[in-house]
């Protein structure tokens, strides 16, 4: 959030004169005005904080941060309390644990803020969070903030995702949104039995374990899993359990792989090569800018078969002789491809 300075003309006097003059201003970021609404110091200080003039603002952030838990208590839960308080005192004020919730039930708090808890909040927070499902429909940030948090149950980031697809909303920061609605929708087109709650929840828990196996068996039961659940762990769970799904039966699960945030260019160019992989992934990967620079990125879709052809003929050009020449021979690739690679050698003079 970007803070700007609270409009004093619409502060009560108590506020107005402690920010009348420097002096008066100083005494308030030392914590010694006589505010007695915690909601008016903690504006104060959010005020003084913004101030230009160095010592003010220096006393009144080693101020804010060492403010009592009941002030602070009695400031985040006023429903008169500026947005832009509540969200200085939880982001840069470091607002302790005890008053998230405070802050998560205040309608007043502004719903970037609660989209920014959200991203970190423990498993009860988490629930709360999602209890209000005006929030969750207004903002859908607070959405892709629940499911990228792994300490979320999956049954409570199930119930958000559901309560978005029926209102046809779009997550634009959940890069594989498309394959998370499609999945939901799917699962209600063939009525399809909910899964038990607490099992999915302890089996999600489980793979987010920092001592997780990385094993044949665990490969078996990823493979199991309940479509959603492999969605939500392609999307946040490890590179082991990224290289068992993005080989899944269903394309939406390799595709919400491949759109991971966690997927980088070096993990791409292992898939890149894989000619065992969806064709979609592999057609994504191809039309990633950021991730075909590089040549070897170039030579490796070239010669997987599953590359697309447009794609391919695209990065032909840029190889060097020898590649060409390797693709002008190779049976494996579209013989569209290896002609115009054969082509392509003789208009270079046949160079190797």
């Amino acid at each position: 959030m970007d803070y700007s300075p609270l409009d004093l003309a619409s502060q009560n006097a108590d506020v107005q004169r402690a920010l009348s003059s420097a002096p008066a201003k100083m005494m308030a970021a030392r914590g010694m005005a006589p505010l007695a609404n915690p909601a008016d110091l903690a504006s104060v200080m959010y005020q003084i904080c913004l101030d230009p003039d160095e010592k003010l603002h220096g006393a009144a952030r080693k101020s804010a941060f060492e403010l009592p838990i009941t002030i602070l208590s009695g400031a985040m839960a006023d429903s008169g309390i500026d947005p832009q308080v509540i969200d200085y005192f939880v982001s840069r004020a470091q607002c302790r644990a005890e008053l998230l919730q405070i802050v998560v039930l205040n309608p007043q708090t502004a719903d970037e803020t609660i989209a920014d808890i959200a991203a970190t909040a423990d498993e009860k927070l988490a629930d709360i969070i999602a209890e209000n499902q005006i929030r969750i429909l207004r903002y859908s940030d607070i959405i892709a903030a629940l499911y990228m948090n792994k300490k979320a149950r999956m049954s409570t980031v199930d119930k958000v995702v559901e309560l978005a697809v029926r209102h046809e909303m779009k997550v634009p920061k959940l890069s594989s949104w498309d394959e998370i609605s499609r999945a939901v929708l799917q699962s209600e087109k063939d009525g399809d039995l909910k899964e038990n709650a607490a099992e999915m929840d302890a089996i999600f828990t489980k793979s987010q374990a920092p001592d997780t196996k990385e094993d044949e068996k665990e490969e078996t039961d990823i493979r199991k899993w309940p479509i959603s659940l492999k969605l939500r762990t392609a999307m946040v769970g490890t590179k082991f359990q990224r290289a068992v799904l993005i080989r899944d039966s269903k394309k939406m699960v390799s595709m919400a792989v491949i759109k991971s945030p966690a997927v980088k260019e070096a993990e791409a160019a292992l898939y890149a090569g894989n000619n065992a992989i969806c064709e979609d992934v592999i057609g994504y990967i191809a039309n990633r800018g950021d991730w075909t620079k590089k040549y070897k990125m170039k030579t490796t879709l070239v010669a997987n078969p599953k590359c697309p052809l447009p794609a391919a003929m695209r990065f032909l050009p840029h190889l060097r002789a020898k590649d060409i020449t390797a693709i002008a021979r190779s049976r494996n690739v579209p013989s569209a491809l290896s002609s115009q690679a054969k082509k392509l050698k003789s208009a270079r003079g046949g160079r190797r």
